[in-house]
């Protein structure tokens, strides 16, 4: 990774970005096990981990690529056995995602992972979905779970896990692609897609990380993606361009996450200020904050830091977060006037 010239925020706009409120799209919660409780979990179910302490572990985080990242994130998995496990990991991101001004999350979670391992669903969804309940009602930040295929796996194992969160369908908001992009086609899993659809979920589906803007194209037509996670290759084919801005279907972009991975050498290389510019709704998330070196307000501070970013960016960011979550309007414009006001108390 190369090194970067950054430059301090001003007290004002540092102050914005950390306080403003804000909607987090993308965040793995198996990505944000911070190493401290990975141990704590080893240590509460006999887990033998492949490393000696919190630092060796820490120490491993220096990823080459995607696949490099996710074979240290399996490893932390593997910690998690029970429903507590799952609620302990659950409160402690959303403790923190409200501290920074998160009033809404949508909550990927990987079932594969966990019933691979011999897990079941149920005790995976319900110590989520437990945390998830208690901070809406001693926290007030809301939150729902978009449940995730893994792409290295086939889509037959999707489908039976489809089957298998059935008796769960009211605690989900929709579905997602994650894992391996490269060599895994959003095509490979249209019909598990359909499917979701048809019973109501919403479609979202990483494309356009390290895999071309072609799978963005795919995972808009096979399977009906009603927004990108990732999608910073959109910016390779200026008709895909052009065909989201048009539909302002969002990307829930990742900067700390696309440097860590090497999909940038550093955050003065991102585009997202151009693709805002040329009014395309992006916003800015964390992914998996526990490996990619912060959660959303270390992302948003990087790379104000590193790109000619203003207030009227911020706003705009924030707003295309609001703008892009599976809730209702009348939530959207309560969250849109709250982000109003706190720009406005700081004049």
């Amino acid at each position: 990774m190369n090194v970067q010239a950054t430059k301090p925020l001003n007290t004002r706009l540092e102050t914005l970005l950390r306080g403003m409120p804000k909607t987090e799209l993308h965040i793995h919660i198996e990505g944000s096990l911070e190493p401290e409780l990975i141990f704590a979990l080893a240590k509460r179910n006999q887990v033998t981990l492949p490393f000696k302490d919190v630092d060796s572990l820490r120490a491993a985080y220096d990823f080459k690529d995607l696949q490099s990242f996710l074979d240290i994130y399996y490893a932390g998995a593997s910690v998690l056995l029970e429903e507590e496990d799952f609620y302990d990991m659950t409160w402690a991101y959303l403790k923190r995602a409200h501290s920074e001004g998160v009033v809404y999350a949508e909550i990927f979670f990987d079932p594969q992972t966990h019933t691979h391992r011999g897990v079941a669903v149920s005790t995976v969804i319900e110590g989520i979905d437990r945390a998830c309940q208690h901070a809406k009602t001693t926290l007030g930040i809301e939150s729902a779970l978009i449940m995730c295929f893994l792409r290295h796996l086939d889509e037959d194992d999707a489908l039976k896990t489809l089957q298998e969160a059935l008796p769960f369908l009211d605690r989900l908001i929709g579905v997602g692609l994650d894992s391996s992009e490269l060599g895994h086609p959003p095509e490979k899993f249209e019909r598990v897609f359909a499917k979701a659809r048809a019973l109501g979920l919403k479609a979202v589906a990483h494309a356009g990380e390290e895999g071309p803007a072609a799978y963005i194209w795919g995972a808009l037509k096979a399977l009906g993606a009603e927004r990108i996670d990732h999608g910073v290759q959109c910016v390779q084919d200026d008709q895909l361009l052009a065909e989201l801005k048009r539909t302002r279907v969002p990307l829930t972009v990742c900067p700390l996450s696309n440097v860590k991975l090497c999909v940038y050498d550093n955050l003065s290389q991102h585009p997202i200020k151009k693709l805002l510019d040329m009014g395309l709704c992006v916003m800015v998330n964390s992914d998996d904050p526990a490996y990619f070196g912060g959660y959303i307000n270390d992302n948003y501070i990087e790379l104000f830091k590193a790109l000619d970013m203003n207030e009227d960016d911020a706003i705009a960011l924030a707003a295309c977060s609001i703008e892009a979550a599976f809730v209702p309007q009348s939530k959207k414009d309560l969250w849109l006037g709250q982000l109003q006001a706190f720009h406005q108390s700081l004049t």
